[in-house]
Order: structure tokens, then sequence, then C-alpha cells
């Protein structure tokens, strides 16, 4: 079976459309989180995409396309413009295959359909609705737009949605299935409706006006939950020996996946799920846990969630796990839910590439029961890293894990 590599990479989310521009704000701990939704009872804050739809869309072209699908065409455009464009891939239109991860579709489309049909008093609701707002729809619109004719699949699986796809994505790609993969998700759901529900579970974190930028604290003693984010994020996957036949520019290799389920709660994490996450990552990259020294962590800023990650980290690394140094991004971009793992993944490929960890933000005393080596503001040299994990634990009890090692 054949390695598989990252040869592109493209990102439409609430630090800009560059991914190294994106990276180096990570690095400087920027926070996209500001506030949004002043008309609602409670204060609440999001990290938005500042899109114009104009670069990739026509007017005509726009109808029925709901938000999440405009930004994963970009993300995906971007990545395939990365790795060269598809004339230069040179690929069969019939073996290039779309694996998008969407944990809650078009939400913009249902807002407006609700507002038009109901809240206005109108009664109609725009005919398109359905087909905007159905959470394959952007892995169709990212296929039509790169006239792609083999598999193109969608994993709702919450905030794992996008991990998983591009595990899947590497699978397709290893096992000879497609010679290239377009990977990635993409979520657009910072709409009233959707932030107050997210509200009434207690999830989000609240901040006194002025502080929304730093609301979101993994890890810390202080924490009190994440802000909701929006945007795409994709790469291309392909073997090893036709990225080197082709010259390709080389990122990373996704070397691992593992994915668990918990079978024990909607929504409260398990540590033993997520371990048997981590570990099936491990063996199938073929790696010790020493191998690894970085890992972008789920991390969602919650009081129950951190230390359950804490847990699984340090029965996998054990006496090693001051070693592996720790961030969770969210704290900067906010919790891009079905998208989350694409996005994560970009920037743990990017910290491999580069050899430069991001921070974990915002946190200024760590709590004793998330005792990590975490990643301090301004981000850290990091020569001579080899491996890095990416971490999604989702609603629904299911985990994954994606192992990525330096090229």
């Amino acid at each position: 079976m054949s390695a598989v590599e990252v040869t592109g990479l493209g990102v439409v989310g609430p630090h800009g459309d560059d991914a190294q521009a994106m990276f180096d704000a990570l690095l400087r701990g920027d926070s996209a989180i500001r506030p949004v939704f002043p008309e609602l009872p409670r204060p609440a804050a999001a990290a938005t995409v500042d899109f114009d739809p104009a670069r990739w869309f026509s007017k005509l072209q726009l109808a029925g396309v709901d938000r999440v699908s405009q930004l994963a065409v970009a993300a995906a455009d971007l990545a395939v413009r990365d790795a060269g464009g598809l004339a230069e891939v040179n690929a069969d239109r019939e073996r290039i295959g779309v694996y998008v991860g969407c944990g809650m579709g078009g939400a913009g489309a249902l807002d407006a359909a609700y507002r038009s049909g109901i809240a206005n008093g109108s009664g109609r609701v725009p005919p398109l609705t359905i087909p905007a707002f159905m959470p394959n729809a952007p892995a169709s619109h990212v296929a039509i737009r790169q006239g792609v004719l083999g598999p193109v699949l969608t994993y709702s699986v919450a905030c794992a949605s996008s991990a998983i796809a591009l595990a899947e994505a590497a699978k397709a790609v290893r096992s000879g299935e497609v010679d290239l993969a377009i990977a990635g998700g993409s979520e657009a759901l910072v709409v009233p409706g959707v932030v107050m529900a997210w509200q009434a579970m207690q999830t989000l974190a609240p901040f006194a006006e002025g502080q929304a930028a730093t609301a979101v604290r993994p890890f810390g003693a202080d924490r009190a939950g994440f802000a909701l984010g929006e945007g795409a994020a994709f790469v291309v996957l392909e073997s090893a020996q036709r990225a080197a036949a082709r010259g390709a520019r080389r990122y990373a290799r996704l070397s691992g996946w593992g994915v668990s389920c918990d079978a024990t709660h909607l929504t409260k994490p398990d540590a033993a799920g997520q371990t048997r996450a981590l570990t099936q990552a491990l063996r199938v990259a073929g790696l010790a846990p020493a191998d690894v020294g970085y890992c972008n962590a789920h991390g969602t800023a919650t009081r129950v969630g951190d230390p359950i990650e804490r847990e699984a980290l340090a029965r996998v690394w054990g006496e090693g796990i001051d070693a592996l140094r720790v961030s969770s991004t969210k704290a900067l971009h906010g919790h891009l839910l079905g998208a989350a793992g694409a996005l994560e993944a970009v920037i743990t490929v990017l910290a491999l590439h580069r050899q430069e960890l991001p921070p974990n933000a915002h946190v200024t005393q760590a709590d004793a029961d998330c005792a990590l080596n975490l990643v301090r503001v301004g981000g850290a040299q990091a020569s001579g890293l080899q491996a890095a994990v990416s971490s999604s634990f989702a609603f629904g009890g299911t985990n994954a894990a994606l192992l990525f090692e330096r090229v």
C-alpha cells in the first residue's frame, strides 16, 4: 500500500484565506473571536469569516447555495490550486474523490427560510431551501466545481466529521481506490438560533464587555467553554510515489488515523474511547508515543472535557507525557464543529512543515487536573519535530485522531 502525502492546503477561515498567513496569526496569538448578535438576550461571541463569494460565484451561481457550500468551494479550490491544479496533477477525473465533513449543513438557509416564512409573515419559503441546507451540499458543490467523477462522500459526525473525512480519504488513496483525494470540511452555523441553542447547553464561554477575544481558555483553571467558529479547510492527498513523480510540494505524510466510539453517553466524553482512537492512529502509523512531539488537542475549554482529554493523553504517553507539547488553537479560531478537524489538521501539517508550534492562548494558570506541557503565547520553535497528532472528539461519542509525519 502507498504512503499518503499532503500536497495542497486550502483554508477560508476566521483568520483569512491564506494558510501560511493564518498560521502566522496563530503564532502571534491573534484571536478572531468577536461579539456577535447584540440583539440576543445573552452576550454571544464567535469567530466569523470575512468572505466575498463574488471571487468564486456569479450572482446566478449563488442561487440556492448556502454559505457552508460557498466556503467549501473556495477552500477546496485553494487547496487544488496549491497542489498545482488538476491539470498539473493530471489525474483521471473518475479516479479523484471528494471527502467532506459537515456537522450541521446549511444553517443559514434554514434561518432564512424561517425568517421569510414565519417571522416576516409571508408564509413563503425560498424554493431551493432543501438543497441549500442538506449536509452533503458542500461536497456536491466541490465536485461540480472541480469536475470530480469519482466518489463524493459526506461525513456528518459532529465535531469529528472532517477528521473522519480525511481518514477515509487517506484510506482510499492508500488502497488505490482513488489516485487523488480532495478532503476537508465546512461549517457555517453562526446564526442566532444556533448560537442560542449552544448557549442553552451552557457550553459557550461567557465574557465581560471588551473581553470576547480572550474568553476561550483551553486547559486553564478559569476555563468556561468555547466560542463557535465558521469556515472551511481542505487538503489534497495523493500517494507519495505520485507526488514525487510530478515534483509536488509535499507538506507532510498522513501516516495514521484512528476512530473509536465511547458507547457511553451522547455528550459526555470518555477517556477510554479517546485512548483507543489515539492508540489506533499510532498503530496504523507504526509509531510509538515517544515519536510524536506535538498534539493539536481537541481542547474545547469545557469544565468536563479538558481533564478527560488530558487523562487520555496521559494513558497513551505515560511517563513521556511531559515531552509532548500540546495546544488547542480553538482559543483563537473558535470551534468549527464539523470543520474543526480539517482546519486543525492543516494547522498540524504546517506545524510539522514549518517546525513551529502554535500557542495554547489565554491561559495564565493551568488547571492541575489538566497538567500538560502547553505551548505558551508566541508559539515555539520545534526543530526536529518528526510527528504530530490532531484530535477531534465528538458529541455522539465518536473519537478521531490523525497522525502526520514530516516528509
